[in-house]
């Protein structure tokens, strides 16, 4: 390791801010920091070694990496061509959950080590996840757009028995999923004193709540299922028409994990008839969700966010502590915490 001091890009955005990255970096290693404010949003979303084309963002990448040998960033796309051209970079810390903003692959064949930073956003989420059950159980928006939006007394008419809300308190709610987030979504209600229930098949040891081995089953007891698993192949429609199906009448689904796990089609069909009591979602398959999307329609039982579940100032600013604790780890010579090259 080199003994001058370490040339650090900070490559922010509107969320992790470039000035959060250089303080936390300040409290850990002794580096020359750069900032940079990339635009926003910054696209794409998905695996950056799928991207063909140039973009202005990797053009603002390489003239700024001049030299430097880490760049911290959230949302700048790492790709072939920006490793290619930046031969000085050692190592890109990514403020997410995964760097999938980041080739992999042209990563390792240039030397450069990859990290990120796990569960930075994981109580937000989870925080947020339990703010859309009780809206959707509750009726708060749909309250809200006709007081303030309407000026309408009418949704008063929620305070009576055919069209009042439900409370947490002893309702059967299934976590599908019980990571870093579906168990504090699990602790949470349990505080509520709802019935928790729990299907995850690869979690091992107690859980808050009472497990389950089967999702069928799961699905079949929970009046309220919020999704919390990862997106994998085998996790992609994890509730399709069959599996809303098994859901008690009236019940309500929750998403603030990823669109993909849930059947946007048969979730629409399943309230247009009347066997759902509402939804609420904060991911949907495709982002931004198209105007054309069946789920704008049933706005009176669906409560739609635009993927704002991780978003917290707290968020931003434990990404920027977790990358720059990485650098630290670089910086000192010590293995790095979460490295996947």
């Amino acid at each position: 390791m080199t003994t001058s001091r370490v040339r650090v890009l900070a490559a922010g955005d509107h969320f992790v801010l470039p000035r959060l990255i250089t303080a936390a970096l300040g409290r850990e290693a002794d580096c020359e920091v750069r900032e940079l404010t990339l635009g926003w949003p910054l696209e794409p979303f998905g695996p950056v070694a799928e991207v063909s084309e140039a973009s202005d963002a990797e053009d603002e990448l390489i003239t700024a990496l001049d030299g430097e040998e880490v760049l911290v960033t959230q949302m700048g796309p790492v790709t072939a061509r920006v490793l290619a051209a930046c031969p000085a970079l050692r190592l890109v810390v990514v403020c997410r959950g995964g760097p999938v903003n980041v080739n992999l692959e042209a990563a390792k064949r240039h030397g450069v080590r990859v990290c990120f930073a796990p569960g930075r956003n994981a109580a937000a989420t989870a925080e947020f996840t339990v703010g859309l059950l009780l809206a959707a159980l509750r009726r708060i928006p749909q309250a809200h757009n006709l007081l303030a939006g309407q000026g309408s007394w009418g949704g008063s008419a929620y305070y009576t028995y055919e069209h009042s809300g439900v409370e947490l308190e002893d309702l059967p709610v299934g976590i599908v999923g019980y990571g870093a987030v579906g168990s504090r979504v699990a602790r949470v209600l349990c505080a509520f004193g709802a019935r928790v229930m729990v299907y995850d098949p690869y979690v091992r040891g107690e859980v808050h709540g009472l497990r389950l081995d089967s999702l069928d089953e799961l699905l079949r007891r929970s009046q309220v299922v919020t999704l919390h698993a990862r997106l994998t192949a085998q996790t992609r429609g994890l509730l399709g028409a069959r599996e809303l199906a098994l859901l008690p009448p009236g019940a309500v689904v929750v998403n603030a994990a990823r669109g993909a796990l849930l059947d946007e089609d048969a979730l629409c069909d399943a309230l247009a008839d009347g066997r759902l009591g509402a939804a609420a979602l904060d991911t949907y398959a495709r982002e931004p969700l198209p105007a054309d999307s069946r789920l704008r329609g049933p706005a009176d039982r669906v409560v739609l966010t635009p993927h704002l579940g991780g978003a917290s100032r707290a968020v931003a600013e434990k990404a920027a502590r977790i990358a720059a604790a990485e650098v630290g780890r670089w910086v000192r010579g010590e293995p790095l915490a979460h490295c996947l090259t």
